[in-house]
């Protein structure tokens, strides 16, 4: 994980993040880059691909029942919600987001993103990580879905970087 002001010192912004993250850090924004692999260490972990699998199985891209569809997703973002991150990522992410300089205040959300999840956090930072997967779970929201089946024809979808800024 990359804080704004490390980035401002000259570390790398990961590249599908990199013109809007180097932007607020040259404007001195205080934030965080949870990178995409981050998020994808955390299905990985929790076996949410394999779970993800089973539980789209009936959903046939070719004919989308959205009716059925409805429910999965309900429980899909329910899986994301409720599936632990690792202790070490956990603690990775604590000592990042102590580092970033935030305020108490911040929004969770992707890079180019408009809107986000808020969280108002107190170290350790357990409301920030809420917001996180809170984030992560709306991937699995009924529309993203159904919108993920009708372009690409499956549910699957890639692991992205992630922002912590103010509010």
């Amino acid at each position: 994980m990359l804080t704004l002001a490390e980035l401002a010192r000259g570390s790398a912004a990961p590249p599908d993040a990199a013109s809007e993250t180097q932007t607020l850090a040259a404007q001195g924004v205080p934030g965080l880059i949870v990178p995409a692999g981050f998020e994808e260490a955390f299905y990985r972990g929790g076996n949410l691909p394999e779970q993800l699998r089973r539980l789209f199985a009936p959903i046939r891209p070719a004919r989308i029942d959205e009716d059925a569809l409805e429910p999965l997703a309900e429980q899909a973002q329910a899986l994301i919600r409720t599936t632990y991150l690792m202790d070490d990522a956990v603690q990775d992410f604590y000592r990042a987001l102590a580092r970033a300089g935030l305020p108490q205040t911040v929004t969770v959300r992707r890079p180019g993103g408009a809107t986000g999840e808020p969280a108002v956090w107190a170290p350790p930072g357990t409301a920030a990580l809420q917001a996180l997967k809170r984030l992560w779970a709306r991937d699995w929201a009924f529309e993203a879905v159904l919108a993920r089946l009708d372009t690409a024809g499956s549910v699957a979808l890639e692991a992205r970087p992630t922002l912590l800024l103010p509010t």
